[in-house]
Parts: C-alpha cells; structure tokens; sequence
C-alpha cells in the first residue's frame, strides 16, 4: 500500500480525479487557474489600494486562497514525505541534448542546479532570465485572459474557444522557446 503511495500515480488515476475536481467547479460556477488564485491574494493583501485591476470582491473567492493553501501544503507534503525518488525519469537523447547545453543533472534532478541554486541567482545572466522571463508570464497570463493551468484545465473542460486558442499559442511558444530561443541563450 505505501509503495504505491510513494510513487507517481499514473494517468488513468490523476486524470480522472482532475475531471472530477473540474466537473464540480464548473457545476458550482467557478474557474480554476492558478493567476485567479494570486489576484485574490494580492487583493486581499491589499493591492486593490494600487491597483484598479485587483478592486473586485476577493472575499467571494477565498476558495481561491484556500486552493492555493492546498496546493502549497500538498506540494511540501508530496515532495517531503511521499518522494523516494528525486530523479526525473527521461529518454537518454534528451538527457544527452541537457548536457550539451551544460546541465549535467538532466534526469537525476527535477531541477537543474544551474538555473535553480543559490550560486546561479549571483549571476547577472540568470537574473536577467529570471526577471524578464517572470515578465513575459505575468503579462502574458493577463493579455490571454488567464494562466496555463486555468486555460488549459479550466477553459478546455468548460468547452471555451479562446481556452482553445490560448493553449494552441502556450505550445506554440514553448516550442519556440525551447528549439531556437533557448540554445540561443545557452549556447
């Protein structure tokens, strides 16, 4: 029993509990993404003193709060007590195409000590990534209406075209990112 606890579940499993979760959000009214979650928490802090775009009623979506609270304590938990393994199950090609890129951790961490360490936010390049990178997402969620998991999770179950569309174009920027902006930087 805790073997299979300790190990990822599979698709057939997680799937359907994330319909699950899906079905009785949309049967209750409500949208989940990740970007709804942090404007309730930035506007129950207070940004809707600064900002018009957070002056809504955030107390109708504590929810929100309470979802991220799970998402955080669930993380910590999963990752400290439920995790055996902290290597990343990949195919040797891509492991191989990390190293030729300098990450030597490719399939052994989740994350790579290069761009995820303390030694790696002292150098100006990975700040820089850091910062602008952070911009692009934080204006991108907002341009498309919406973050990758609220599009892609929350929009596609709710049958939403635009969903559609936003995550047509994240794929696409991935793509892009990763086979021709990415070796640019790191090359």
């Amino acid at each position: 029993m805790l073997e299979a606890i300790l190990n990822p579940w599979p698709w057939y499993v997680s799937g359907p509990l994330i319909a699950a979760v899906m079905f009785f959000l949309i049967l209750s009214g409500r949208n989940f993404g990740m970007s709804g979650n942090l404007r309730t928490l930035c506007a129950a802090i207070g940004g809707n003193k600064a900002c018009d775009f957070f002056k809504f009623d955030w107390k109708a979506q504590r929810w929100n709060l309470v979802f991220s609270i799970g998402a955080i304590v669930g993380g910590y938990i999963a990752i400290t007590f439920l995790s055996t393994d902290v290597s990343v199950d990949i195919s040797e090609n891509t492991i191989q195409w990390l190293q030729q890129y300098g990450f030597n951790d490719g399939g052994s961490a989740y994350l790579p000590e290069q761009l995820f360490s303390m030694e790696a936010l002292s150098n100006p390049k990975s700040l820089i990534l850091i910062a602008v990178g952070g911009f692009l997402v934080g204006f991108g969620s907002r341009f498309a209406g919406g973050c990758t998991s609220g599009h892609a999770i929350s929009g596609l179950s709710d049958l939403q075209l635009p969903s559609l569309i936003a995550v047509i174009g994240f794929f696409a920027g991935g793509l892009l990112m990763v086979h021709f902006i990415y070796p640019l930087l790191f090359a």
